[in-house]
């Protein structure tokens, strides 16, 4: 869904792609409380997988329209933060929902799903009623680009640069879903945390990377106003975010949970700090009518990335690796992608489609 959301996005305009994405969203995430068995419950898991996707493009649509080059990055982080929000908030949510949400003689976990659905509905109502997308966005009064100069998803696979950030968002992401996913496993049998200790402590590295969302997207725009180029000040905040992200190698040697936490909420804050740049990005490169599409590519990379790294921790650690080899390809792999993006996109800058940059 990452890149035919951003087909729709480019296509339909923000305003109603985001309406269509959030709607189909909203319904199958409803649609688990509806579950009967295994195969309608993956169905439904497939189905919320697929409406996730559009959710980033349109958001990087958004920020392009309304907000100049200058404070993009701080309104992305902004946003970026939310899911942090979401993931710090919605445990003791469903917590109360599952304790007390015997309705209509429904078990409450069917509950979780249709009100999380339900939520999603009321968004789209707020979103129909307040946004407006206008005629020309900033970066075309900025640059002078005109709406039909749109380059084809031929065009984007053709350049080094997207191929670049891509590749970068392939590689961070893998290490992203590995935290994700595997932190609370490695927690619970290298230092046999416990649901007492996963409620009082286990929200911190959530929180850590909603402040790196914020910090990453006001360095990287405090540095534009300060009158650094477009190019700097993004590979500045990039690296300083990058340059957090090895200290996991560190975590097999943790003697406490404690410590452990705190390792991990910097990696939690360097990856979110990144993740708000890499996202950025896309409106620094492609005018409006191309955003979707290469924001769409960016994510299908992450989400790529995200299996494959999956998928190899699983094996290595089947194979009796341990986690100590794992962690350390997981705090490396940000490292590279931002050697990618400095060798990929020598020049932060809005790429040029013509016949001619290619001759």
């Amino acid at each position: 869904m990452y890149l035919g959301g951003g087909w729709l996005l480019d296509r339909i305009g923000t305003r109603r792609g985001f309406i269509v994405i959030m709607i189909f969203w909203s319904l199958a995430c409803a649609s688990h409380g509806l579950a009967g068995g295994v195969l309608a419950l993956a169905a439904s898991r497939l189905l919320l997988g697929f409406g996730e996707g559009g959710g980033f493009p349109a958001a990087t649509r958004a920020v392009a329209e309304w907000f100049p080059v200058r404070d993009r990055a701080t309104a992305m982080g902004i946003i970026n933060a939310g899911t942090a929000v979401g993931a710090v908030i919605a445990p003791p949510l469903i917590a109360l929902i599952l304790t007390h949400g015997h309705w209509m003689g429904l078990s409450s976990w069917r509950w979780v799903f249709f009100i999380t659905g339900a939520i999603g509905i009321v968004w789209v109502a707020g979103w129909w009623w307040s946004y407006r997308t206008p005629d020309v966005s900033f970066d075309q009064k900025a640059e002078h680009v005109p709406v039909e100069a749109v380059p084809s998803l031929r065009a984007l696979l053709a350049r080094r640069e997207v191929a670049g950030i891509v590749g970068a968002k392939f590689l961070s992401d893998a290490a992203w879903y590995f935290y994700l996913f595997w932190l609370p496993k490695y927690l619970f049998e290298a230092h046999a945390f416990d649901l007492k200790q996963a409620a009082s402590i286990g929200w911190i590295p959530y929180a850590a990377s909603g402040v790196g969302s914020l910090a990453g997207g006001y360095l990287s725009s405090r540095l534009l106003r300060s009158g650094l180029s477009v190019n700097a000040a993004r590979k500045i905040a990039m690296g300083i975010s990058v340059a957090l992200m090895p200290f996991v190698m560190l975590v097999p040697f943790a003697a406490s949970v404690g410590l452990v936490i705190f390792i991990f909420s910097l990696a939690f804050f360097g990856q979110q700090s990144w993740s708000t740049l890499v996202m950025t990005l896309p409106t620094d490169l492609v005018p409006r009518g191309a955003l979707g599409r290469l924001a769409g590519l960016v994510g299908l990379g992450g989400a790529f990335g995200g299996i494959a790294m999956g998928q190899a921790a699983g094996w290595m650690l089947d194979a009796g690796l341990g986690y100590g080899p794992v962690l350390t390809v997981a705090a490396s792999l940000h490292v590279i992608a931002f050697v990618l993006v400095c060798i990929a996109i020598p020049r932060i800058g809005p790429l040029d489609f013509s016949r001619k940059a290619f001759t």
